[in-house]
């Protein structure tokens, strides 16, 4: 199977890699840790020297802050956007210590708070998104702002909408990672540094690693070792690929070093497939945190841990959050599911009704009709004797959903190789037969290789709601960029099976 240039690569052009290496780096690095009675905290300033250090070594011109009043912190962060600004660097911003959400706001304290009411909070704190601001304005390349601040309130302020951090979406060229997930603590940790930071601090160092694959690796560093009780989450809307330690080469792979990257992946996925264990599942995410099986491999890691006993926390979110458009896990297709779909063909006009019922329930499969269809455990089609489909192992539905995700995915196209890029590309209402869903669209735009052929693929899912998509657009292209094929399904019923 080969590789072309849309193929997934560690390696970036020359031109890209070096618009990140030659920007500048610069760090504001905050450690909060002796807060007033109870709210003491032991790590924050460990965490916060051994990021500093790390990032020293990482090239970045670090300014380290620790136990800061309200005023050391504004004129830090005053500072260093100001800074940025000037040299147009990339920005790194990190705090440990408390921080917390009052009506969806998040907050970062300082070490001389005073709280007597919700509304002394934005008197003396800071706002993150104040920060994002200041960031934003400051129109450096990429924004790194890492938050350790999920800890529990011991200040006595009541708060209606969560606990630890409220969800946010991360403004354009920003990464924005907590210590766990919106609406959870995380502990302050019983060794030198907190579970979230050690983690980190080993990621950060991995040769030629991307940085999304660095929170990846972390966060399910620390999923397994707290079992479920800490995971860590990102938002990120960059556009561009950055490495604390970049590759040593700049040039392209060869075709030959192309598929043999892509075999060893698929290599190490059916290994993991054949254990069908946690660990083997683990081990292959470590390698291949943005692998072409993925989002297959953390689907079945999510129910192998769940077979363990892990208790796996879940992300806080709300229609109500003015300020992040959500996030949902993939449904579970559960055995005695029924759904019926109407399929019509846009260029000739032909309609049909389609209805597909699960009829088993394996480890790694979802049959229907008794074999006449079947998916992956994502909803990710298999075999189709009815319209004579076959989708290899491709993954055009994920494991969650959140606007701005993309993924890669390849895979055997009946006769030939397709390749698609895939984004979450915006929450939107959408009206079908069987009602009005509040979903997420996903677009995935791609190639059939040895006919150079276009193929495009459009869904809307609304996961909390229904298992499977609620709308599927397929568009097949010929050679000369021609619509050969189009067609719609709309879900018309849903019926929750027992299983």
């Amino acid at each position: 199977m080969k590789l072309t240039a849309l193929s997934i690569s560690p390696w970036l052009s020359w031109g890209a890699l070096a618009a990140a290496e030659l920007a500048p780096r610069l760090a504001l690095v905050i450690g909060n840790g002796t807060y007033p009675g109870n709210a003491r905290l032991g790590n924050p300033t460990n965490d916060a020297t051994s990021i500093a250090q790390a990032l020293r070594q990482l090239k970045f011109d670090v300014n380290l802050k620790t136990d800061c009043t309200r005023q050391d912190m504004d004129s830090a962060v005053r500072a260093f956007c100001a800074e940025v600004a000037r040299q147009k660097a990339v920005a790194l911003f990190y705090f440990a210590g408390h921080g917390m959400q009052i009506d969806w706001r998040n907050y970062l304290l300082p070490v001389d708070i005073k709280l007597a009411s919700a509304g002394d909070v934005p008197r003396q704190t800071m706002d993150v998104a104040t920060l994002m601001d200041g960031l934003g304005k400051a129109g450096g390349p990429m924004n790194i702002v890492i938050l350790d601040a999920c800890r529990d309130n011991p200040f006595g302020v009541s708060n209606k909408t969560g606990a630890g951090l409220s969800q946010m979406d991360a403004p354009s060229r920003t990464i924005l990672a907590y210590a766990t997930a919106p609406g959870n603590v995380a502990s302050d940790g019983a060794g030198t540094n907190g579970l979230y930071t050690e983690n980190l601090l080993q990621e950060m160092v991995r040769p030629e690693a991307r940085i999304e694959d660095v929170f990846k690796r972390t966060r399910l560093s620390v999923r397994l070792k707290s079992q479920g009780k800490q995971i860590p989450w990102e938002s990120t809307s960059l556009e561009d690929d950055f490495f604390f330690l970049p590759p040593a080469r700049t040039t392209q792979l060869s075709q030959n070093e192309l598929d043999a990257l892509f075999e060893k992946d698929e290599a190490d996925w059916k290994r993991a497939q054949k254990a069908n264990t946690a660990l083997a599942m683990s081990g292959y995410l470590k390698v291949h945190p943005n692998g072409h099986f993925c989002e297959i491999a953390q689907a079945t890691l999510d129910r192998l841990l769940e077979k363990q006993g892990e208790k796996k926390i879940r992300i806080q979110t709300s229609a109500e959050n003015p300020f992040s458009k959500g996030s949902a896990e993939a449904g579970r297709i559960r055995l005695g599911d029924r759904y019926v779909y109407r399929q019509f063909d846009r260029l000739g006009g032909d309609e049909r009704r389609k209805i597909e019922v699960v009829t088993s329930v394996t480890d790694a499969e979802i049959e229907f009709n008794h074999g006449k269809f079947t998916t992956d455990l994502l909803g990710n089609t298999l075999v189709d004797d009815e319209d004579g489909d076959q989708g290899g192992a491709n993954q055009i539905f994920c494991n969650d959903f959140a606007v701005g995700k993309e993924w890669r995915t390849r895979f055997d196209d009946v006769d030939d190789v397709a390749e698609f890029d895939c984004k979450v590309v915006g929450r939107e209402t959408i009206t079908v037969p069987a009602g009005k869903f509040d979903a997420f669209k996903v677009e995935a735009v791609g190639w059939r290789f040895d006919n150079r052929a276009r193929r495009t693929r459009t869904y809307w899912i609304a996961p909390d709601q229904v298992p499977r998509f609620i709308a599927f657009e397929k568009v097949k292209y010929n050679h000369k960029g021609q619509i050969r094929r189009s067609v719609r399904q709309e879900l018309m019923s849903f019926t929750p099976g027992q299983g």
